[in-house]
């Protein structure tokens, strides 16, 4: 062995064993500390204080020699570090010796106290108040909540605020942050804990917060037994710097701290079409050199929004469209009062609409349409933008012709006669067809990947079937979307051209094409092309061994697709968990198995998917007959095809670091995005233990 193994913190050196990165040392914190210059003479050495130890090839022997027996140096030197620890011990405890009453009554302060932090993180609700001064009338949530509290609990009500003795109120916004701190290292003690340390994966992104600091957020995968694929959302932190190697360290760092080896690392996400889109491949690479095998499989709904903003970029006329898009909608946005009369004739059109009955009405049905713009990163947005659109583009037209009388004598008139003379021309609406058509067909897969049980399988197939829809499209459905375009254009007043005529692209000369072979050949052809070229380009990872393998493994149909070399072939990926041995065994285990799935009463049949079959593996405990498979579904779960409960943890952030709340510390931020996003987990721990933490973390006015 040629470095510090991280197995070594486990066991009986956890307490006490160090490893400095920046030494590529390791040290004993006990003996660090309380060595004195005679104990160091003889057999104790300094390998472990003085000069560190960096023997890896002999660390399991030189740990357990210098461990030694219950009356060891050592032993000794950890015992002290022990009573040093232990503040029931201290010097200040001796001298204020408390009674039995005062602990009680600092017990039920410190419950209470939690009780209130509970409810303000669990809702993600603010702590404090812009005054809280005694004669403030809000005072902020947490000091109302306590003042709530004592006077509907009595028992509460006669120990806390001005009531505490020795005026131990406990209310200073120190104590509300270990009290958050607290509450989330439990919460994230108890997540390790249900890790098992088993293998996982992690999702990384990163994103700007409100005061514009770039922060990063990990997330961890794993299989829990009997369970769903399970993500974990285990803290963001603040980088400075983004390269490669920073990023790399702040995410070891992390996991370190949370007592997490990167050895178990076993898959890797990132958000494809944020701004880590130039530093993924590096940091990716990064980490398969120290784990071959982390693999990464870049997000599939951010991949699917890249094809998209490709295809604006490559085709002029696509361009075009969707700059006039977004111009229109940021025109009528701008303003409150455009938006506003965009309502009432929404609202006009929907009466008419209503009494001609050409639509029902019901509970959810004819919901108003916003105005959402397109965004290069937000998933589906460009979709949901077109659907509005084409649902409202009645009042939209009636608010430019607004604007364009409400301004004739003013230069602003021509901002809305350019966008009416756009958006009322017949390229434009066929346009609008057909990326709403083409973006429909791809609006399942992206809808199905910001799901948390996505697995590879599903998405591998639901973008084969985006790709058979597009070119079906292609192939037999252009008369279809021409005739939709001609109604559409003949319900709103817009002028058709005529087909067989020259399609006009200069004033000076004749272009020699049709408008039919403009709107056929060089928009609805290459678009369609355009967009299968870069779902294919984008997406070609699928094609690799790795997923080709994961695919065969699929349960549908009777495991239809199935085929052993294939499976074989992944679980060479694998080298750590499969020697040749193993993959010996796991080779005779297939064959079992497939014969055994297929059989008519299995509880195989009717699967869904690769979750499904870890499910019933573990229930039937056929995991243990069939280890080596179970081993293998568990680490293709782990891959993640969608970063979308990172993108949560965004939204989550961007809730509580508010506007209002614009300078919330790093690690108070954490501490509350934690226990908000794992609120499930968080309400497991118990309140003991979240005050056992909150009194070892410093030295408190009270011991328990």
């Amino acid at each position: 062995m040629r470095q510090f193994n991280p197995d070594w913190f486990k066991g009986p050196y956890s307490q006490w064993l160090e490893y400095s990165i920046k030494s590529d040392a390791a040290f004993c914190l006990c003996c660090y500390l309380f060595k004195n210059e005679l104990e160091s003479r003889g057999n104790a050495g300094d390998a472990f204080t003085k000069n560190s130890f960096k023997g890896w090839s002999k660390g399991t022997e030189r740990l357990r020699t210098h461990f030694g027996e219950v009356s060891s140096i050592h032993h000794k030197h950890f015992n002290r570090m022990q009573d040093l620890i232990n503040q029931k011990q201290s010097s200040q405890t001796s001298f204020h010796k408390q009674s039995e009453k005062v602990k009680s009554n600092h017990r039920i302060r410190l419950n209470d106290l939690v009780d209130v932090v509970r409810f303000l993180l669990r809702n993600g609700l603010s702590f404090r108040g812009h005054n809280e001064s005694e004669d403030s009338k809000y005072k902020g949530l947490f000091l109302e909540l306590l003042e709530f509290h004592g006077d509907k609990h009595l028992d509460v009500g006669k120990v806390i605020l001005h009531k505490a003795t020795n005026n131990d109120m406990m209310i200073c916004p120190a104590i509300q942050k270990d009290i958050v701190d607290a509450c989330a290292k439990e919460t994230i003690k108890a997540i390790i804990q249900d890790l098992d340390d088993d293998f996982f994966g992690i999702l990384v992104d990163e994103s700007n917060d409100i005061s514009h600091k770039e922060q990063m957020a990990l997330v961890i995968r794993y299989v829990k037994k009997r369970e769903e694929v399970i993500e974990r959302f285990l803290g963001i932190v603040h980088v400075n710097d983004t390269s490669a190697l920073s990023l790399q360290k702040t995410i070891y760092d992390l996991l370190l701290d949370h007592s997490l080896s990167s050895s178990k690392l076993r898959g890797q996400g990132y958000g494809g079409a944020s701004n880590m889109q130039g530093r993924i491949n590096g940091l990716k690479s990064l980490i398969l050199q120290d784990v071959p095998s982390a693999y990464c499989v870049h997000c599939f709904a951010h991949q699917l929004q890249l094809t998209l903003v490709a295809l604006s970029k490559k085709h002029p006329d696509v361009n075009n469209f969707f700059d006039v898009v977004t111009n229109t909608l940021n025109t009528i946005g701008a303003s409150f009062k455009r938006r506003e009369i965009l309502r009432q004739y929404q609202v006009e059109k929907l009466e008419e609409l209503l009494k001609s009955g050409e639509i029902l009405t019901s509970q959810g049905l004819n919901q108003e349409r916003g105005l959402q713009r397109p965004g290069d990163t937000r998933w589906g947005s460009h979709f949901k933008t077109l659907e509005n659109f084409l649902i409202i583009f009645s009042s939209i037209v009636n608010v430019l012709n607004d604007m364009q009388q409400d301004s004739l004598l003013s230069l602003d008139r021509f901002a809305p006669k350019n966008l009416l003379g756009n958006i009322q021309e017949f390229e434009f609406v066929f346009l609008l067809h057909l990326f709403f058509k083409m973006l429909l067909f791809t609006n399942e897969l992206n809808k199905a990947l910001q799901k948390k049980d996505q697995d590879i399988v599903n998405a591998m197939r639901l973008l084969d079937l985006a790709k058979i829809r597009l070119q079906t499209m292609r192939e037999s459905e252009l008369e279809f979307l021409m005739n939709e375009v001609y109604s559409f254009c003949g319900k709103h007043d817009i002028m058709i051209p005529k087909m067989d005529e020259d399609y006009p692209r200069s004033k000076r000369k004749r272009s020699g094409v049709s408008y039919s072979h403009h709107f056929s050949v060089e928009i609805f052809y290459a678009a369609i092309d355009l967009h299968l070229h870069e779902l294919n380009s984008r997406f070609d990872v699928v094609t690799s061994d790795l997923l080709l393998g994961i695919a065969c493994f699929n349960p549908i149909d009777s495991f239809a697709n199935y085929d052993k070399d294939r499976i074989m072939k992944l679980a060479e990926y694998y080298p750590n968990e499969f020697d040749d041995n193993k993959l010996r065994d796991l080779s005779f285990q297939l064959d079992s198995f497939i014969v055994y799935a297929r059989m008519p009463h299995s509880k195989f049949i009717n699967l869904k998917g690769m979750k499904d079959l870890a499910i019933v593996l573990a229930e039937t405990k056929l995991d243990q007959t069939w280890c080596h498979i179970y081993l293998l579904v568990k680490l293709t779960l782990i891959l993640r095809v969608a970063s979308a409960s990172v993108e949560r943890a965004f939204s989550s952030m961007k809730l509580i670091k508010s506007d209002l709340r614009n300078s919330i510390s790093e690690e108070f931020l954490n501490g509350c995005l934690v226990c908000n996003i794992e609120r499930k987990v968080f309400a497991t721990v118990s309140n003991d233990a979240i005050i056992d933490r909150f009194q070892s973390m410093k030295t408190r006015r009270v011991q328990l």
